[in-house]
């Protein structure tokens, strides 16, 4: 079940709430200095099959690319890792019938996923971190690869607006 639940953490499919995308960064980087970048292996929180390892990769690749960069094998400015984890949430659904006070009630409950993907920008000769994002969003695991992967290019496209940051433009 876990295994089916980190499945669909990675494609951020739309089944109750919008994404939320946070970003912090180093006000001391030059950002204008890099042009390459490596994928590095997270420590932890790392795909749970190549498939998606891929997708995200490639998705984050497309990204960068569109910023100015290009990938390298080894020795690049900065050292890209993604991390995933899945939250798993209770929903409360209340319903009543007739008069505010006097009607029937009912409350009904159900279990909401809730994925999130951390990207980490580091610069590898300073050993700094030096921008991270975050695309968090509800799932939904039954939805259809092709979507899925479209749904994740967009959670990137809208992480990335924000690299490099528009104070180091």
């Amino acid at each position: 079940m876990k295994q089916t639940a980190l499945t669909g953490l990675l494609w951020f499919s739309i089944a109750a709430a919008a994404q939320t995308v946070r970003f912090d960064y180093d006000r001391a980087a030059d950002f204008s200095a890099y042009r390459t970048y490596q994928w590095v292996d997270p420590q932890t929180g790392r795909a749970p099959n190549q498939l998606m390892d891929q997708n995200i990769k490639r998705a984050v690749d497309e990204q960068l690319v569109l910023k100015g960069l290009r990938r390298v094998d080894r020795a690049g400015d900065l050292q890209i890792a993604y991390q995933v984890a899945l939250e798993r949430e209770k929903q409360f659904n209340g319903f009543t019938s007739g008069p505010r006070w006097n009607g029937m009630a009912r409350v009904t409950t159900s279990n909401i996923d809730i994925g999130t993907i951390v990207v980490n920008l580091a610069d590898p000769a300073r050993n700094q971190l030096i921008w991270r994002g975050e695309a968090q969003k509800t799932l939904d695991v039954k939805k259809d690869p092709d979507k899925n992967y479209k749904d994740l290019e967009k959670a990137m496209g809208k992480l990335f607006k924000n690299y490099p940051p528009a104070r180091a433009r």
